[in-house]
């Protein structure tokens, strides 16, 4: 069976202090939540003080975005060499904001990922379409297509490290989310993109999340549907209240 993977994007918030505050606090209210793979990906100067926090808890650390190359003259970029040095074990890839702010392609959100899968990381990858693409009734072809470029050349063994994230972008930070029928739609096209990318095992084994404002009141019944393995979660990661909400909906 696919594992559900509740994964805490905190984006540009938190201090180290904060973050280890914050996981000294969402530590036992998620303890013995094992139906699920339980992760925050963290700002890089937060890793190290919320992996230390984390020890000995079922909670994994993972970071927000890597580059591609091993090294180099690449001003404020972090490699997948550096962040696996640190013991991180997950990594976010082409998250909608990435794409929107800082100028990432499909190209270089499959550069990012094959980096990350070469260094032995595991990669949420994030795909999803615009509100324009939504409302002309392209979604299905838009995620189809993001799935096969940025997947490219990525082998059907190393999908046993990717998770791939559904993110409608005009539902990121918005309040907007789509509808549990919408999400399942979408994530299941993207689950036939894998049929015909790398057959029916590998497609059945990837687990697909949904991220798009999924919160404490709508995560039940989100998570509810078949194709949705998990939620990618932005706000609600920064609350533990709230983030322990969707971790025992996931029950």
């Amino acid at each position: 069976m696919r594992r559900t993977v509740i994964a805490g994007n905190w984006k540009m918030n938190f201090t180290p202090d904060e973050a280890r505050a914050f996981i000294n606090e969402v530590k036992p209210l998620v303890a013995g939540k094992d139906n699920c793979d339980i992760i925050f990906c963290a700002p890089y100067v937060t890793i190290a003080a919320a992996q230390d926090a984390a020890k000995g808890s079922n909670i994994k650390i993972g970071a927000e975005n890597v580059h591609f190359a091993e090294k180099g003259a690449y001003t404020g970029e972090v490699s997948a060499k550096m962040l696996t040095a640190c013991g991180v074990e997950y990594v976010i890839v082409g998250h909608s904001e990435r794409r929107q702010y800082f100028g990432e392609t499909d190209e270089t959100v499959n550069l990012r990922a094959k980096a990350a899968l070469a260094a032995g990381m595991k990669v949420i990858l994030c795909l999803g379409e615009v509100k324009e693409q939504r409302l002309s009734g392209v979604t299905n072809e838009v995620v189809a297509m993001q799935t096969k470029l940025d997947l490219k050349d990525v082998t059907a063994e190393q999908m046993k490290n990717v998770i791939i994230a559904y993110e409608p972008v005009w539902a990121i930070g918005t309040g907007l989310t789509a509808t549990p029928e919408q999400a399942e739609e979408t994530c299941a096209v993207i689950r036939e993109t894998l049929v015909s990318l790398y057959g029916k095992e590998v497609a059945e084994e990837t687990a697909i999340q949904y991220g798009g404002s999924m919160n404490e009141k709508n995560a039940a019944e989100l998570l509810a549907k078949p194709n949705v393995d998990g939620g990618l979660i932005g706000g609600a990661s920064l609350v533990a209240e709230k983030f322990a909400v969707i971790v025992n909906a996931a029950q």
